[in-house]
């Protein structure tokens, strides 16, 4: 069973910076995709940014285009998600997230990590 594990969360003021990491307990995983999604107080759950586990290839909301980035690190099995010029908005609980291959849709997940931006 994959486990995810996301770390960097904090208390950040308005136009601080943050990074997040997420790393996966087996190694070899096969996996399509590792995502990013949040969730703020009272409101759904939403995607923030994935990448292509073959390729590389970087998607974000429109919410956070040119501000996060998405990256990754094979040989720590890692990725990691960088948070610039924070807005309290932002405010959420982020989580880590894996499609597998075979499976339709994120279906691994970390139990989250609090970001909170203050203004």
């Amino acid at each position: 069973q994959v486990k995810l594990v996301e770390s960097g969360g904090g208390l950040v003021q308005a136009g601080g910076s943050l990074r997040l990491s997420c790393t996966a307990s087996v190694r070899t995983f096969s996996r399509v995709a590792m995502g990013w999604f949040r969730q703020a107080p009272g409101k759904e759950r939403e995607f923030v940014a994935s990448m292509r586990w073959s390729g590389g290839a970087t998607y974000y909301a429109d919410s956070v285009k040119g501000r996060f980035t998405v990256s990754r690190d094979k040989g720590l099995n890692t990725v990691y998600l960088q948070m610039l010029s924070l807005k309290p908005e932002d405010t959420a609980v982020y989580y880590c997230s894996a499609q597998q291959v075979g499976a339709n849709d994120y279906n691994v997940w970390g139990q989250g990590t609090q970001v909170t931006v203050s203004s």
